[in-house]
C-alpha cells in the first residue's frame, strides 16, 4: 500500500516536493528507491515499486529530453545483465513504463536497447522475462511516431517474430491476456511495423478463434486482433491475409447465432441495451467493421455465400443472425450491395412474416437500417413491398418488441423517402398509427405499458416531418391526444414518453406551418416552459434534449413572436450549452476498473497515463449550442441582447475538443451573433468582433479535424461577408494569409501524399476508394479557403489586391494543366472572383487568367467547365474595354461548348447555361471586337430556354428583356412572328421556377406577356402553343405578383 500511494503521490505532485528537497535528500531518495527494486519482495510489491521508479524517471525528464536522473539508465542495463531474474523483469518493467527514458540520449544508446530486448527474449530466459521484453519492445515501437520514427522500426524489425512466437506462447498459457493487449494496441497505431509477421498473426489468430472450446475472452480478444488490423492496414490485409478473411467470415456470422432463448423477449415492456460482452454483439461489430475496414468486394461475396443455408435454416438464431448481417454489411458493403438490392431485397421481405418474432424484428431491422444506408434508391424502388409489410407488422399486438420495431423501420424509411411518395401511402399509415397511438394510449393507463406508445409517437413524427403541408389533414385528430400526453405524462418512468411527444408536437407544427398551428402554439409553449419553471431538470433527464430542440423549431414557427419566450428559455439553453464535462487523468489499473462503463471514454497517453472523459451529456451541450445558433439566425436583431452572453460562451468552446458537434456550433454561430449585434451600432460591433478575431484565428490554425476546419473556415468567411470592408487590421490580416498560405501548402503536401500511395506495393481498389474519399474532404476544405478569399475581394474590391499578391502563387499552382478537376476548378473560381469585383483592376493578372478561361472553358471537367464559363461572364461584364478582344476570342469556344449534343446532359446542363449567361454578358456589356453580333444573337436566342442555374438565368432573361423592348429583330422576327415562342420561353422559366416571379426580371417577364396579351389575337396564338403546366404557371406567377404588389407598393 505504501508503494501504490508513494506512486500516486510521484504522479501528482512529485516535482512540487522533490524541488524543496535539499540535494543530498533528493540524492538519497533516489538512491533508496533504487535499493528497493533489488530487495527480496514479493512479485506485486515489487511491481508497485517499478512503478514508483518509473513514475519518478518520468518526473526528472523534461520537455528537451534531458533525463536528470543519470544513474537511472546505468542501473537498467546492470538489471537487464544480473544473472537474477527478478532484476531483469525489473529492468524491463521499468522501461515498458516508461520508454521515453533515455529521452535525447535515445539514438546513441539504440543498439544497447535493442541488445538488452534481444537477450530477454532469448528461448533460455525465463518466461516472465520474456513476456515483460515483448512489453517493452511494444512500448518502445508506440512511443515511436509511425512516419517519421520509421528507422525505429527498421531497426527493430528483426525482434518481431520472436515477439509474436511468445505472444503465441501467452495464449497457450490461457493466462495472462496483457501480450495480446498490446498487440492489439499495436495493430491501431503501427500495423506497419507488424507487416511481416502478417500471415503468422492471423493464423494464431485463427487458431483461437476457430476453437469454441477456448473460453471466450480469449476469442474475443484474437478477434479484435484481426479486425483491428483490417481496419488500420486494409490493403495490407487484403494482398497478404485474404484466405484468413475467406474463412473468418462464416466464424464471425457463427459467433452471432450465440444467443440465448428468451420467452419474455417479445413481449418486455422495457428494452435494455445489450451486453458488449456477448458473443453475438461482438460479432455482429466486427462484421460491420471487417466490411468497413476491407470494402464489399472482400466481404460481401463471404456474407453472400453463407447466407443462403442461413436464411433456410430451421434454427431462429441462424434466421435472425442472417437478416443481423444484412444490417451490418451495409454501410461498408454500400457500393457492391446497391447493384444487388433486388436480390437481397426478395430474401429479406419475406421473413416479416417469419413465425418467430425475433426473426420478425431482424427483418424489420434489416429494413430500417437499409433505408437509411440506401436512401433515397431503397425508397424509390421498394416502397410498394416496404410500406405494407411494415404496417401490417403494426398489426402484431402479441408482440410489442416487434410492432415497435416495425415503427422505428417506418421512421427510417420515412426519413429519406421523397415526399410524393410518402404521400400516397398517407391515409393508410395515419390510420393505422391513429389506431395504436388510441390503444396503446389506454393500455398505458391501465397497464402502464409504454415501449410501442413512445416509437409510434416518434414514427408520427417522422412522418409528419416528411409530408409538411399534407399532414394538415391529421393535425386536429392528433393534437389533443398529443397535448393531453404532454400535460399529464409526470411521473419519472414517463419522462422518456413526454420529451418524445415534446419532439412529436413541435415537428407537427413545423410540418403544417404557422398558419395551422399558430392556435396551439402559445398552450404548446406554456406547456414546455412549466416543465422548467417547476424546478430544474437533472442533467440526465431525457426531457432536456427535446425541449430545447423544441424551442428551436418552435422560435422556426413563431419568429419575431418568439422573442417573448426567450427570457424564459435562455437560462435552460444556456446552462446546458455551459456544461462543463467530467474529465481525470488515470493510470492504466484506475481505467480497468471503470473501462465498461459507457458513459465514460479514455484516450491512452502513453506511460501509464489515460485522459478519461465523461461523455454523458456531451450530446445534449452539442444539441443546445445548435440552439443558439437556430435563435440568432432566426430571429437576427431581436436576438441581439442576448448575443454578447453567448459569443462569450461560444468562443472559448471553439477549443471544446471534447466534442467535434460543440466546436462546429461555436463556429457556425459568429456570423450570425454578429449580425444579430448589428442593431447594436457599429462601436459595440467592432468590439465583438475584437473578442471574437483573435480567437478564431488561432484555432483555425490549430483545429485537428477536417469537418471542424471547414466549418471553421466558413465561419471566418461568414464574419468577413457580414462586417464589410476594412474589418481586418493589418495584423488580423497577416494571420488570415498565412492561414490561407497554411492550408493550401498542407492542400498540395496531402495530394503529393496521396500520388505516392498509389505507387505503394499494397495499394490496390480499396485504397483507391479511400484516396478518393480523402480527396473529396480535401477539395471541400480548398472551396472554404476560396471562400475566405472570395469574401476578402467581395468587401475590399481592389483594395485587397496588394495582400492576394503574397498568396497568389498557391491559387496560380491550383491552375496547372497537370493538377486535379477540383484544384483547378477552384482555381479558377478565385480568379472569377478577381476579375469580378476588382473590374478592370484585374488586369494585373490577365496573364495567369485569360490563358486559363480560354483553355478550361472548353475542359472535360464539366465542373471546371463551369468556373471557366462564368469567368468569361463576368469578364465580359466587369473587364470593361480593355478585354473587349479577348471576349470576341472567347465566343467561339462557348458556342462550341453549347452546340455540343449531350450539352443538356443532367451533368453538362449547368456548365452550358453558365456558358450561354456569358455569352449574354459579353454581348450586353462587352461585344465591340465582335464581328458577326446578329450571328451569335441568332444562335443564342435558339438555345432558349434555360430551366436549371437560378444564378445565372436572371442575366439570361434579363438581356432577353432588353432586347425584346429595344424591338429587336432578330428576336421578335419578321411581323412579330417570334412572340409565340418568347411567351412559351417566359412560361417556361416559370415552370422550372429558375425566375421568381416577383424578381425584378420575373416582373418584367409578366409584363412583356401583359402587353402581348393586350392583342387578344397574337395572345391567342400563343396559348395555344403553350402546354398545360405553362399555362398554369403563368397564372400562378400572376397571382404571387398581385398577391406581393402591396408589400411592394
Amino acid at each position: 500500500m505504501a508503494a501504490v500511494l508513494l506512486r500516486r503521490l510521484f504522479t501528482s505532485e512529485f516535482t512540487e516536493f522533490y524541488k524543496e528537497l535539499p540535494q543530498e535528500s533528493q540524492a538519497q531518495l533516489l538512491q533508496q528507491i533504487l535499493l528497493a527494486v533489488q530487495q527480496e519482495v514479493t512479485p506485486n510489491l515489487r511491481r508497485k515499486i517499478c512503478e514508483v521508479v518509473a513514475e519518478v524517471a518520468r518526473s526528472l525528464t523534461d520537455e528537451d529530453g534531458n533525463n536528470q536522473w543519470t544513474d537511472i539508465l546505468q542501473f537498467l542495463f546492470q538489471c537487464a545483465n544480473s544473472p537474477s531474474a527478478q532484476l531483469q523483469e525489473s529492468a524491463l518493467r521499468i522501461f515498458a513504463s516508461v520508454p521515453s527514458i533515455f529521452g535525447n540520449q535515445e539514438a546513441q544508446y539504440l543498439d544497447l536497447i535493442k541488445q538488452m530486448l534481444a537477450k530477454s527474449l532469448e528461448p533460455t530466459a525465463d518466461v516472465e522475462v520474456r513476456f515483460q521484453a515483448v512489453r517493452a519492445i511494444g512500448a518502445f515501437i508506440l512511443h515511436h511516431d509511425k512516419d517519421e520514427e520509421s528507422n525505429v522500426f527498421k531497426h527493430f524489425a528483426d525482434l518481431l517474430p520472436r515477439m509474436i512466437m511468445i505472444t503465441a506462447e501467452s495464449i497457450e498459457a490461457q493466462d495472462d491476456q496483457s501480450l495480446l493487449k498490446l498487440l492489439i494496441d499495436m495493430t491501431e497505431t503501427c500495423p506497419k511495423y507488424l507487416r511481416p509477421q502478417l500471415e503468422n498473426i492471423f493464423e494464431m489468430s485463427m487458431k483461437v478463434f476457430g476453437a469454441t472450446d477456448v473460453e471466450d475472452s480469449w476469442r474475443h480478444l484474437v478477434l479484435e486482433v484481426m479486425v483491428s488490423l483490417s481496419e488500420n492496414a486494409p490493403a495490407m490485409v487484403r494482398k497478404r491475409a485474404d484466405k484468413y478473411i475467406v474463412a473468418l467470415v462464416p466464424l464471425v456470422l457463427q459467433m452471432m447465432t450465440d444467443l440465448e432463448e428468451d420467452e419474455e423477449w417479445s413481449t418486455s415492456d422495457v428494452v435494455t441495451d445489450d451486453d458488449n460482452s456477448d458473443n453475438n454483439v461482438i460479432a455482429e461489430s466486427s462484421l460491420d467493421r471487417l466490411a468497413c475496414g476491407l470494402g464489399g468486394k472482400t466481404v460481401l461475396p463471404h456474407v453472400m455465400n453463407a447466407l443462403p443455408n442461413m436464411l433456410g435454416h430451421s434454427d431462429w438464431k441462424q434466421r435472425y443472425a442472417a437478416l443481423m448481417a444484412i444490417s451490418a454489411i451495409g454501410e461498408g458493403c454500400h457500393k457492391q450491395m446497391e447493384a444487388m438490392l433486388d436480390q437481397i431485397m426478395a430474401g429479406v421481405l419475406n421473413f416479416l412474416r417469419d413465425p418467430h418474432p425475433r426473426v420478425r424484428y431482424a427483418a424489420c431491422n434489416a429494413i430500417g437500417q437499409m433505408s437509411t444506408d440506401f436512401a433515397p434508391t431503397f425508397e424509390k424502388k421498394f416502397h410498394e413491398q416496404v410500406v405494407p409489410g411494415l404496417l401490417s407488422l403494426l398489426d402484431d399486438v402479441q408482440n410489442p418488441r416487434v410492432q415497435a420495431h416495425a415503427g422505428a423501420a417506418l421512421v427510417n424509411f420515412s426519413e429519406d423517402c421523397p415526399k410524393h411518395i410518402l404521400t400516397r401511402y398517407l391515409n393508410g399509415i395515419m390510420s393505422k398509427l391513429e389506431t395504436i397511438l388510441n390503444s396503446k394510449f389506454k393500455e398505458l393507463v391501465e397497464k402502464g405499458n409504454k415501449l410501442v406508445l413512445e416509437q409510434v409517437v416518434t414514427t408520427i413524427a417522422s412522418v409528419a416531418d416528411t409530408c409538411e403541408k399534407e399532414f394538415v389533414t391529421y393535425y386536429d385528430r392528433l393534437m389533443p391526444c398529443l397535448k393531453f400526453i404532454i400535460q399529464n405524462a409526470n411521473s419519472e418512468d414517463l419522462r422518456m414518453l413526454r420529451g418524445k411527444t415534446i419532439e412529436c408536437v413541435s415537428l407537427i407544427g413545423l410540418a403544417v406551418g404557422r398558419e395551422k398551428f399558430i392556435t396551439d402554439a402559445g398552450e404548446v409553449m406554456d406547456m414546455l416552459l412549466k416543465t422548467h419553471t417547476e424546478g430544474d431538470l437533472p442533467d440526465d433527464d431525457p426531457q432536456t434534449s427535446y425541449l430545447i430542440t423544441a424551442w428551436a423549431r418552435m422560435c422556426k414557427i413563431l419568429g419575431k413572436q418568439f422573442e417573448q419566450y426567450l427570457p424564459l428559455v435562455m437560462g435552460p439553453v444556456m446552462r446546458t450549452a455551459a456544461m462543463k464535462p467530467e474529465v481525470a487523468m488515470l493510470d492504466n489499473d484506475e481505467v480497468e476498473d471503470i473501462e465498461d462503463d459507457v458513459d465514460w471514454s479514455f484516450i491512452n497517453l502513453g506511460e501509464q497515463q489515460n485522459f478519461a472523459i465523461r461523455t454523458a451529456g456531451m450530446e445534449d451541450k452539442a444539441s443546445a449550442c445548435e440552439m443558439l445558433v437556430c435563435y440568432a439566425r432566426e430571429l437576427k436583431d431581436g436576438f441581439a441582447d442576448y448575443a454578447e452572453e453567448v459569443v462569450r460562451l461560444m468562443v472559448p468552446m471553439l477549443k471544446f475538443y471534447f466534442h467535434d458537434g460543440v466546436r462546429t456550433a461555436a463556429a457556425e454561430s459568429l456570423p450570425y451573433l454578429l449580425d444579430c449585434a448589428k442593431i447594436k451600432g457599429p462601436q459595440y460591433l467592432e468590439g465583438m468582433w475584437l473578442y471574437i478575431c483573435p480567437e478564431l484565428l488561432k484555432v483555425i490554425g490549430t483545429e485537428p479535424e477536417a469537418d471542424v476546419q471547414s466549418e471553421l473556415l466558413n465561419s471566418l468567411a461568414k464574419c468577413i461577408e457580414t462586417l464589410g470592408p476594412n474589418c481586418l487590421n493589418d495584423e488580423a490580416m497577416t494571420q488570415v494569409l498565412e492561414i490561407i498560405s497554411k492550408y493550401m501548402g498542407e492542400h498540395f503536401e496531402r495530394a503529393d501524399k496521396r500520388l505516392q500511395a498509389r505507387n505503394e506495393e499494397d495499394y490496390d481498389d480499396g485504397v483507391e476508394e479511400e484516396l478518393a474519399e480523402q480527396d473529396d474532404t480535401d477539395t471541400y476544405i480548398l472551396s472554404k479557403v476560396v471562400d475566405i478569399s472570395h469574401a476578402l475581394f467581395l468587401t475590399n474590391k481592389a483594395q485587397f489586391l496588394p495582400y492576394f499578391e503574397r498568396i497568389a502563387p498557391h491559387f496560380i499552382k491550383l491552375l496547372e494543366p497537370n493538377r486535379s478537376c477540383s484544384d483547378r476548378q477552384w482555381g479558377v473560381c478565385a480568379f472569377d472572383d478577381i476579375i469580378e469585383y476588382c473590374g478592370p483592376a484585374c488586369a494585373a493578372y490577365q496573364q495567369i487568367f485569360t490563358p486559363a478561361l480560354l483553355q478550361y472553358v472548353t475542359d472535360k471537367s464539366p465542373e471546371v467547365r463551369q468556373a471557366a464559363a462564368y469567368g468569361c461572364g463576368v469578364l465580359g461584364q466587369f473587364g470593361g474595354e480593355h478585354f473587349a478582344v479577348t471576349c470576341a476570342q472567347i465566343i467561339p469556344l462557348l458556342v462550341q461548348v453549347i452546340s455540343d449534343p449531350k450539352s443538356r446532359d443532367h451533368e453538362n446542363v449547368n456548365p452550358t447555361e453558365n456558358a450561354i449567361a456569358a455569352v449574354s454578358k459579353i454581348l450586353k456589356y462587352n461585344s465591340s471586337a465582335i464581328p458577326n453580333v446578329d450571328e451569335i444573337l441568332n444562335l443564342w436566342f435558339s438555345w432558349l430556354p434555360v430551366t436549371e442555374d437560378g444564378d445565372e438565368a436572371p442575366h439570361i432573361y434579363g438581356y432577353m428583356c432588353d432586347l425584346i423592348q429595344a424591338n429587336h429583330p432578330i428576336i421578335l422576327g419578321n411581323n412579330n412572328s417570334n412572340l409565340p415562342r418568347i411567351v412559351s420561353i417566359i412560361a417556361q422559366a416559370f415552370v422550372t421556377k429558375v425566375v421568381a416571379s416577383i424578381s425584378e426580371v420575373g416582373t418584367r417577364m409578366l409584363g412583356i406577356v401583359k402587353q402581348v396579351e393586350s392583342n387578344p389575337e397574337v395572345f391567342q396564338a400563343c396559348a395555344s402553343i403553350l402546354t398545360p403546366e405553362q399555362q398554369y404557371a403563368l397564372q400562378d406567377a400572376y397571382r404571387e405578383l398581385a398577391s406581393a404588389a402591396p408589400t411592394t407598393a
